[in-house]
């Protein structure tokens, strides 16, 4: 079973930094895109950023020139550094994941999210 472990979220002073990972694992042919995603309470789960296959990364305008998404190849953790951190950052981050596994003899392609990770900015 495929499987989004994610890490590295807890409490931050504001203008601090964490370093936050989502580790795949399981029955993984190809890992297509990822990204994070971020819940605040009573909010709507939003976007905040993106990297391709290929490498190509976006961000929200929010966290733009703050975090910066990355990983080492299709099948490495994802990380997401976030710098510059505010009161209004703080929420539930989600790792999201496009991914075609392989299993009992077939190919099957979903997203898949991780168990999420808290992340809050308060003095």
């Amino acid at each position: 079973q495929v499987q989004l472990v994610e890490s590295g979220g807890g409490l931050v002073q504001p203008g601090g930094s964490l370093r936050l990972s989502c580790a795949p694992s399981g029955s993984i042919f190809v890992i297509n895109d990822m990204g994070w995603y971020r819940q605040a309470p009573g909010k709507q789960r939003e976007l905040v950023a993106t990297i391709t296959r290929g490498g190509r990364v976006t961000y929200a305008d929010s966290v733009n020139g703050r975090f910066a998404i990355s990983r080492d190849n299709a099948k490495s953790p994802v990380y997401l550094e976030t710098n510059s951190l505010k009161p209004e950052d703080t929420a539930v981050y989600y790792c999201n994941a496009d991914i075609t596994s392989y299993s009992g003899g077939y190919y099957s392609r979903k997203t898949y999210w991780g168990q999420g990770t808290q992340v809050t900015v308060s003095s």
